[in-house]
Formats: C-alpha cells, structure tokens, sequence
C-alpha cells in the first residue's frame, strides 16, 4: 500500500510540473507582465490625467484608446492652462499623470518633488492666428496684430502660448497691447468665436479643431517659438502602475497617430 501511495505522489507531482508549463499558464503570466496592444503591465482600475488645455481633442481620443486597449481601466480627463494644473497639483489636487505643454511648466513640479521618474517629451505645438470668418480686421501677419485698432486676445505669460508669444515679440520686435489674457488657450479661442476680438494667438491644433468657427493667418515668425510638451506620471499617484502605463501609451505608436492627426508636431 505504501508503494502504490507513493506512485500516486510521483503521478500528482508531474502533472503539477507539467501544468505550470502549458501555455494557459503562460498566457496568465502575459496578463500580468507583458504590455498587449499599446497596453502596459499592471494597467488596472481608475486613473486621473490633468493635462494642458490644448490637448482636449487628442488627449479624449487617446483615453479611449487607451481603455480598450486595457479592459478594465477608466480614465479621467481634466484640462487647463499649464500653469494652473501645476498649482493645483502642488495643492494637493489627486492627479495621477501631468501633461504640460511646455518643459517650463513641468520644470516647477519637478522643483516641488513632485514627479516620479524622468518626464518624456511627446510632441510639440506652434502658434498661429485666428480670426472671425471673413478676417473682417484684414489681418496678414504677427506685425498687424501691434496695430492700435486691432483688438487682440492671447494667453497670460505664465502659460505656454503666452510665453511663446513673448519670445516672438522679442525676436520679431513687435509689442502686442492685448485687450485680455487668458489663463488657456481655449479661452483664448472662445474669445474669437464669440466676435469679442479680432484676433487671438493660440495653437495650429486649436485653429484645426474650431473648423468653420475661425479663420488662420499662419505667420513665419512662429517657428521662433516651438512649444514642447513633456509627460510623467505624478509621484504618489494612487495608481502608479496604471499611471505609468497611460505615458508609455501616449509616447507609443497609437498615442502618437493620435497627436499626429490633432495636428501636433512630433517630439
């Protein structure tokens, strides 16, 4: 009896060994270590991505992507000026990822401590004119916008379009004399439409997704000031791991069709 009891031992254990080999038991270890159509490991449950404003459009399509790519996540958008989103963070606000749209911007959370690992660049963003259909004001060029009955519209120098707007006054010596500055560069855009000015400097990617609503004016002085963006996840994200998986996206091929066709630059 205690012959057959130990042939029975020897039978359970090689099946054990063998199990532990067959392929569902490595399809199981894929699931938990190995990235899957633009996905990462350990991509899981519910995480918060504050990112510039001029990112709504491709930011929205890259969240959904990235949530079937990864069933079972959920993503959570929130857009605002760069400079603000930082505030926020370094107010406590429960931000798992940062997306800037310049290096500036993400310089002053890193100061704080306040990003985990290396931010990663992702694309790259230039500023344009818009106008009300019809470009009633006869605008041409950055010059025009100095012109004393021109009413102009652009972002506070604490935002990136702002500060990009600062540099091409100073390299093109032109002093623009805005009615308002805003806090984003959608605001900025709203300005526009709503007939309240009559022009507004902002991003080729928000002249392209307001259609119809406005008009271009492109204007070569704007390749003086290319606005990089850099992304990181946020130290003490609570979902670090899903966190981490979201940048690896963006920076990956199906995040970067996404920025290509919202018109952004590559990195």
């Amino acid at each position: 009896m205690r012959r057959a009891f130990a042939g029975v031992l020897v039978v359970l254990a090689l099946a054990l060994a063998l199990a532990g080999c067959s392929p569902a038991a490595d399809g199981g270890a894929a699931k938990q270590g190995t990235a899957v159509d633009g996905g990462a490991s350990g991509a899981a449950g519910s995480v918060t991505v504050f990112a510039a404003a001029s990112l709504k459009t491709a930011f929205t399509d890259i969240a959904g992507k990235f949530e079937a790519a990864n069933p079972g996540t959920d993503v959570t958008l929130s857009f605002a000026g760069s400079a603000d989103l930082v505030t926020q963070i370094t107010q406590g606000a429960p931000a798992d990822v940062f997306a800037s749209a310049d290096t500036r911007n993400m310089d002053k959370l890193e100061g704080e401590n306040l990003v985990a690992g290396e931010p990663g660049n992702f694309a790259t963003n230039t500023l344009t004119i818009v106008v009300p259909p019809g470009n009633p004001a006869r605008i041409t060029g950055f010059s025009d916008l100095a012109r004393s009955d021109i009413k102009v519209v652009a972002c506070a120098s604490q935002v990136p379009c702002g500060a990009a707007a600062q540099a091409i006054e100073q390299e093109t010596g032109t002093r623009l004399s805005p009615v308002s500055e805003e806090s984003s560069v959608t605001d900025v855009l709203g300005k526009v439409i709503s007939g309240e000015a009559d022009a507004g400097l902002v991003y080729v990617t928000d002249a392209r997704n307001a259609g119809t609503k406005v008009e271009e004016v492109t204007f070569p002085e704007a390749a003086t000031a290319i606005n990089t963006y850099p992304i990181a996840a946020v130290k003490g994200a609570r979902n670090k791991a899903t966190a981490v998986a979201f940048v690896d996206f963006v920076r990956g091929p199906e995040g970067q069709a996404a920025l290509a066709a919202a018109g952004f630059g590559k990195p």
